[in-house]
């Protein structure tokens, strides 16, 4: 486990006659760029969950794909696009602890079964950033309880088809650094909620955050003749109470769902593709502008409703 930096934190001023309190100085720009890995400080980065559904949504020819690629465009068009995409994807999944990538060249991870051969060629050949993965472990990393660990990954993983299938007609280029999160699945869900909240920060450096997964995920029950508005009455129900919560901003309140609630049972029998909803919604800020686009489903029980927080030209 790496060494933990901490910042320096303000002197508390004596209120004695005649002592003047210490001036304490801002952090300098070398201060900063060392606390964030190099990210230099920028306009606030939007905040983005997207519903990423089936592997097959990176092929061109799909509402879906169609309409990552708009919003990539307006992303890239902001007066400062992202200098790095911090992704949270429901397809990695660790156990006492988190993880981030640190490798500086991630590999494309195929995570899937029985599609097409031209999804197992493809790649995503965006590069890591090792500088802020070890200042973003460093930063997370702190306050966690005894035992509970945060570290870099520089050989096992990856991106993984959760990261990769949205980015790559988002950002064809490959050209943003991609750093991917790991899930501690033995966490409770507000425990995810609180981590996700100290991403927020990282967002006036550059870092665009990202969310994969999807609001309503329950392949057991697939419907292949369905079409994209067609659902489960039960699927309709709980995708649209996340709704609701979001455009009323509470947006603490998606982690208290309980996962033992039948109703969110249907909607998530494994609850993988839930939590990164969490850390995105986490890692906005009050009062920020909402969007919910692409709400629709795959084969009636895979939402693919997504959301981005905060402004983004359009």
């Amino acid at each position: 486990m790496m060494q933990r930096r901490h910042l320096l934190g303000a002197l508390s001023a004596l209120a004695s006659p005649g002592f003047a309190a210490p001036q304490v100085q801002p952090l300098s720009a070398a201060t900063l760029a060392q606390t964030f890995g190099g990210l230099r400080p920028s306009t606030r980065q939007p905040v983005l969950f997207v519903g990423h559904g089936s592997p097959l949504n990176v092929l061109p020819g799909n509402v879906w794909h169609d309409s990552w690629r708009q919003l990539g465009a307006r992303l890239l068009a902001q007066a400062e696009p992202p200098q790095l995409i911090v992704s949270i994807s429901a397809h990695w999944l660790t156990r006492g602890g988190w993880q981030v990538t640190g490798m500086a060249t991630p590999r494309t991870i195929h995570d899937f079964g029985g599609f097409p051969d031209a999804l197992y060629t493809m790649q995503y050949p965006a590069p890591g950033h090792p500088a802020a993965a070890a200042a973003l472990a460093d930063a997370l990393g702190q306050g966690l309880p005894e035992g509970i660990g945060m570290e870099v990954d520089t050989q096992d993983w990856g991106l993984d088809h959760g990261t990769w299938s949205v980015l790559l007609p988002m950002f064809p280029q490959a050209a943003i650094p991609v750093l991917q999160l790991s899930l501690d699945y033995a966490m409770p869900w507000a425990e995810h909620y609180r981590f996700g909240q100290q991403l927020r920060q990282w967002r006036d450096h550059g870092v665009l955050v990202l969310g994969s997964g999807n609001i309503v995920h329950n392949l057991r029950r697939m419907q292949y003749e369905a079409s994209p508005h067609q659902a489960y009455d039960w699927a309709l129900e709980f995708d649209e109470a996340v709704y609701q919560r979001i455009q009323r901003g509470e947006l603490a309140a998606l982690a208290e769902f309980s996962p033992d609630d039948p109703l969110v049972r249907l909607a998530h029998p494994t609850y993988d593709h839930y939590l990164p909803l969490l850390y995105a919604a986490a890692a906005t800020y009050p009062d920020e502008p909402v969007e919910v686009f692409n709400r629709g489903f795959q084969l009636a029980s895979v939402s693919m409703q997504s959301v981005l927080w905060g402004a983004a030209s359009s």
